[in-house]
C-alpha cells in the first residue's frame, strides 16, 4: 500500500489508516487485559503495528478502537487485535470497522481471509469467515513469544 492514509466517518466516529494518529497507550492498554495478547510488552505491540495495515477507530480525537491486517494483498490476509472499547460498544462500530476493512479495494480480490476468535464468531461470519473445514489449516504456537528475555 502505499503511504497515502485512508479515512471513513460516520457520525461522530471516524476510521483512519493514518499510523500518525494511532495512540499506543489505548492499543497496548486494551491488548494487554485481552484473552489473545496480554502480557504482550508494549515494544512488541508496536512492532505488529509496525509490520501492519493498521486501522483507528476514532470519537473525536480519542481512539477507542482498532484493527490490523497483516497480508501479501494477494493469497493471504490475517486481521488481527479487533476491538472496540467498552463504552463505544453497542452502537454497530465493529461491524463498521470489519466491513470497511474486508471492503478495502486493495483487499477485496485477497484469496483467504484468516483470525482468530473465541466469542465473536457471529460478527464474522456477516462477513463470510466461517470455521475452515477440519484438517484444512494447521498452526504451530510458540507459547513463549511475549515473554520477555
Amino acid at each position: 500500500m502505499d503511504n497515502a492514509s485512508l479515512e471513513w466517518t460516520r457520525g461522530a466516529y471516524t476510521i483512519s489508516t493514518a499510523r500518525e494518529r494511532l495512540d499506543l497507550d489505548v492499543i497496548h492498554g486494551y491488548l494487554d487485559r485481552s484473552y489473545w495478547a496480554a502480557g504482550r510488552s508494549r515494544e512488541r505491540v508496536a512492532q505488529s503495528i509496525a509490520q501492519s495495515l493498521p486501522f483507528g477507530l476514532y470519537h473525536g480525537g480519542a481512539q477507542i478502537g482498532f484493527a490490523r491486517v497483516v497480508t501479501d494483498d494477494v493469497v493471504l490476509a490475517f486481521l488481527a487485535d479487533v476491538f472496540v472499547l467498552e463504552a463505544h460498544r453497542g452502537q454497530g462500530l465493529g461491524v463498521w470497522l470489519v466491513e470497511t476493512i474486508t471492503t478495502l479495494p486493495q483487499l477485496r480480490r485477497v484469496r483467504r481471509w484468516l483470525l482468530g476468535t473465541r466469542d465473536a464468531h457471529e460478527l464474522y461470519r456477516k462477513f463470510g469467515f466461517a470455521e475452515p473445514p477440519p484438517g484444512v489449516l494447521m498452526q504451530r504456537i510458540n507459547p513463549d513469544s511475549d515473554r520477555d528475555s
